[in-house]
């Protein structure tokens, strides 16, 4: 075990000194290299600024407008139906849009129902299992500069509803 902890505390300064090697092997100058990299950086994460302020923006709105809740009761006669519990469609409906939304949203289910219980389970499963969709798509064609994401959000998001109705179906079938 001790080798193992070792080994993955020198992963990451042992790949540093290999790309210094190899550098210096190829001739190239490394340290400015590394400096033209920081540079494009920081310009990536300027362009993609304002698009994260507007994500946390509308996440931190839906969570504190009581909207998820209404959304939830509209919900769950349809939920009844296919057996899928109410108690998860908070993390269902925010895991697309926050990751650490949905996080704080999994982790109160799990400490509400535990970890073991069926719940515990899918909520585990579904956060595993699912993407951060908006988050994702408006961090990455914003930083190239793609505008036309709508095939890609439908894709995307069928891909979400997907793993969420797997993740129910495989979680209630394995108990």
């Amino acid at each position: 075990m001790n080798i193992i902890n070792y080994l993955s505390n020198m992963a990451v300064p042992m790949v540093i000194l290999f790309i210094i090697i190899y550098g210096v092997i190829e001739k190239n100058k490394v340290y400015d290299t590394f400096i033209e990299g920081a540079k494009e950086g920081i310009q990536v994460v300027v362009n993609i600024f304002p698009t994260l302020i507007g994500i946390f923006l509308a996440v931190g709105a839906l969570r504190s407008s009581g909207l998820v809740e209404l959304i939830i009761n509209i919900l769950k006669p349809i939920l009844q139906i296919f057996e899928i519990p109410a108690e998860i469609m908070p993390l269902a409906l925010l895991r697309p849009i926050s990751g650490s939304a949905s996080m704080a949203v999994a982790t109160d289910i799990i400490s509400k129902h535990g970890a073991d219980s069926v719940i515990g389970l899918i909520a585990s499963t579904i956060m595993g299992s699912t993407e951060t969709t908006f988050y994702t798509i408006a961090l990455y064609t914003s930083a190239v500069g793609i505008k036309k994401t709508r095939f890609v959000l439908i894709s995307a998001l069928i891909a979400d509803i997907t793993g969420m109705l797997v993740s129910v179906a495989i979680c209630r079938f394995m108990s």
